[in-house]
């Protein structure tokens, strides 16, 4: 087991004759709010407490009671051989610093499932609990398994940037079964039955200075420098220098450029890295090309805010690191619940650094890790989206399709999750975007987030997915097509998110008419007359396209017509001063399609294209014009009108011939009308109009009346009524043109019922 480089020693003797070790970290940072050369922040320092786990005479199962503890935020269960694993379950619970309140049972990943050379101890994947001041733990052996020995919890405060002194981190009864281990043992006071020691651990003394590194481990920290916030062109080379600049005894790879952009990320130094406790060089692939992407979840909380997801990276920093004896995080890059991506093991985001992440095939692939727990739900789009760009990126320097597939060779023998074993030294062929599960027996990135991972590889490697064009917008849509005079807006959509599309194009009959950005979703055209064929192709930053259906747009500029100029008639029905009944009647007609003929005055109204006619009324007496307006589908629109006036003459107006006599009543016109029993009585009107109408009170004795028009009998009309009815226009004549005419009605004298009542004629001029 390597020596750890990133804490020391100091030996005190406890009280009641026990004797121990005070194990503390190094607290390394600066004031906060302060910041290195050049506006960046500086190194922000993390801090470490660690309890021994009291374990069951079997060695089967294994506690730590109720207990407060100093503030932490991550934490994770260790033990002393790396090799070994926990078979059974391992749960933890926390408090929320400063309340009563204790989370639910926490279930911890029992293998990280990662490996590192020279590593110090093997534990659970970290767990981001946020602020915590007391903790609980049980772990329980699968089948009667003993439980790995030197199990202990690790709690890590990830800092806020605040100077702290030398502090201890905890305290190692000296003779325990794992001397060896700086902090196996508990050194807070609980509630639960763990052993505590009975002495008080004396502070170390203030004169205390840690020991000079080794001569070959550097003193100081490689410089950090800050990834570029804007995505490189995929046609330029990729010349940006590695965020961390490794020694120059380690022999560097070549950045090569890659066939996607590069997403901003966010460099050690932004999110505060503590150099100084993993001074070792940087490692690379041995074959300096990356063959795929493992992709992996944290196993921790999703409660995290955006704002703490540097504290939780520096969170996973400390524990792989001091915790468990790593040199660098394990992973290549991190990703928040929000899509910011974190450099993660230094290097140079842009070189094919070796991480630690995958077991078995750390020499051949990079590794994501998504902060959160994915079992059951999945990552945000957001941070899918941030998966799937730097995959792309990665993948695009060595020439590798995100949604191919990669033949990688066995570093160990190993078993998947789904149960596929393998020797040391096979050849597997995986997708070249996979989850860690795929080559190792544990559940990351958890079921929901593996469910994904074709989304994922789509997304990374094009083309546009759900590309469909919503709608087009000109001045109407009939069906499949739409119209308009010349300008439209097409509408579209697509599933693969904006960041990984480079533009969409606008075509009209395949021809690029318009461009736009790989955020926008619409875009505006100017159409000649004419059928056109449009559609919408995107294209991915990997230069593949897609192209939605076309829709059919017409484009026209001629106005519709008025084939039947609007004229009006009299009609039947009740006949009143303030309104007189009559017909409206048009034709309108369009080269292409007609959509609608409106009435504008007198009132309002709207008929569809097939409609011809109308029934209105129009007050007695008075001039009324009107106006109507044909549109097509394009817009184009043409107007035309027609004005009349109705007239009434009442019955005492008429030429008389034979008996008449007078009749009042209020459902008269006028009050008044004229009633005849005598065979050929008759009355007649002379009048100049286009159009009129007889208008008579009804009933069920009523008789009937021959009617002559300008001498010529043209109806014999029939008043009976089951109804009594008053003011009723029984009989009309309709003339092309206004001229001068004479109605004479005659009484027929029906046996039985002879009577007839008149209340006069209307007529419109």
């Amino acid at each position: 087991m390597r020596t750890p480089r990133h804490f020391w020693k100091a030996s005190a003797v406890v009280a009641a004759g026990l004797s121990g070790a005070l194990v503390l970290q190094a607290m390394t940072g600066q004031e906060s709010g302060g910041s290195r050369a050049g506006g960046a922040p500086g190194p922000v320092t993390s801090k470490a407490e660690t309890t021994a786990l009291r374990v069951s005479g079997d060695g089967t199962s294994a506690s730590l009671g109720k207990r407060d503890t100093g503030p932490f935020s991550m934490l994770g269960v260790t033990w002393s051989d790396p090799s070994a694993r926990v078979g059974g379950t391992v749960e933890v619970r926390t408090r929320a610093a400063g309340t009563q309140d204790w989370s639910r049972w926490l279930t911890l990943d029992g293998d990280s499932g990662q490996g590192e050379s020279g590593a110090e101890r093997g534990g659970t994947e970290p767990a981001w609990v946020g602020p915590s001041d007391g903790v609980e733990v049980r772990v329980g052996g699968k089948d009667s398994t003993r439980l790995p020995k030197g199990l202990r919890l690790d709690m890590v405060d990830p800092g806020s940037g605040e100077v702290t002194a030398l502090e201890p981190a905890a305290y190692v009864v000296e003779g325990s079964e794992e001397s060896g281990d700086p902090t196996p043992s508990a050194t807070e006071p609980g509630t639960g039955t763990e052993p505590q020691p009975d002495a008080t651990v004396p502070e170390a003394p203030a004169s205390e200075t840690p020991p000079e590194p080794s001569p070959s481990e550097p003193s100081t920290p490689e410089p950090s420098v800050t990834e570029p916030s804007a995505p490189v062109s995929p046609s330029a080379p990729d010349t940006s220098s590695p965020t961390a600049s490794p020694s120059p005894s380690v022999s560097v790879p070549p950045a090569p450029p890659s066939t996607a952009p590069r997403p901003p990320i966010t460099s050690r130094a932004d999110w505060g890295a503590d150099e100084s406790i993993s001074p070792e060089e940087p490692g690379y692939l041995p074959g300096e090309k990356i063959k795929a992407v493992v992709v992996h979840h944290t196993a921790e909380s999703n409660d995290y805010t955006c704002a703490q997801a540097p504290a939780v990276v520096r969170g996973i920093y400390a524990y792989h690191v001091k915790q468990l004896g790593w040199k660098d995080v394990g992973y290549n890059f991190l990703v928040d619940k929000c899509g910011t991506v974190y450099e993660g093991r230094k290097g140079g985001v842009d070189r094919p650094v070796m991480g630690a992440h995958a077991y078995g095939f750390n020499a051949e692939t990079t590794g994501i890790s998504v902060l959160g727990t994915y079992t059951s739900t999945a990552p945000s789009t957001a941070a899918m989206t941030s998966v799937a760009r730097i995959a792309a990126w990665k993948l695009g320097q060595y020439g590798v399709a995100p949604t191919g597939t990669a033949a990688l060779t066995a570093g160990d023998s190993g078993r998947s999750y789904s149960g596929k074993t393998w020797a040391k030294g096979d050849r597997l062929t995986l997708p070249a975007i996979h989850g860690h599960r795929d080559g190792y027996n544990t559940q990351c990135p958890g079921d929901a987030f593996y469910n994904k991972l074709a989304t994922v590889r789509t997304w990374a490697g094009g083309p546009v997915s759900g590309l469909t064009l919503k709608s087009v917008t000109g001045n109407s849509t009939s069906g499949s097509t739409t119209y308009t005079k010349a300008g439209i807006t097409v509408n579209w959509s697509a599933t693969t998110p904006a960041a990984l599309v480079s533009k969409y194009e606008l075509l009209v009959d395949g021809k690029t008419v318009a461009t736009t950005a790989g955020t926008a979703t619409s875009a505006k055209a100017t159409l000649t007359a004419g059928t056109h064929q449009v559609a919408v192709r995107a294209v991915h930053q990997s230069g593949r396209t897609t192209t939605t259906a076309a829709a059919t747009v017409v484009a026209e500029t001629t106005a519709p017509t008025f084939t039947t100029k609007p004229n009006l008639a009299l009609r039947t029905g009740t006949v009143n001063t303030a309104a007189v009944p009559l017909t409206l009647k048009w034709k309108a007609t369009d080269g292409v399609a007609l959509k609608e003929v409106r009435l504008t005055a007198p009132t309002a109204k709207t008929y569809g294209p097939t409609t011809t006619s109308a029934h209105h009324t129009a007050k007695s007496g008075s001039a009324t014009t009107w106006s109507m307006k044909a549109y097509d589908r394009a817009g184009n629109t043409a107007t035309a009108s027609v004005s009349g006036t109705p007239v009434i003459l009442q019955e005492s107006s008429a030429t008389k011939s034979g008996t008449w006599t007078t009749k009042s009543s209020s459902s008269y016109l006028g009050g008044k009308s004229y009633t005849s029993s005598s065979k050929n009585a008759s009355l007649s009107w002379t009048f100049t109009g286009r159009s009129v109408a007889w208008t008579v009170s009804r009933a069920a004795t009523s008789g009937q009346a021959h009617v002559y028009v300008d001498g010529t009998k043209t109806a014999t009309v029939d008043l009976k009524s089951s109804t009594t009815k008053y003011r009723d226009a029984i009989w009309t004549k309709t003339w092309s043109g206004s001229a001068k005419h004479t109605i004479k009605i005659v009484v027929v004298g029906t046996s039985g019922r002879p009577a007839i009542t008149t209340d006069g004629i209307v007529y419109l001029k």
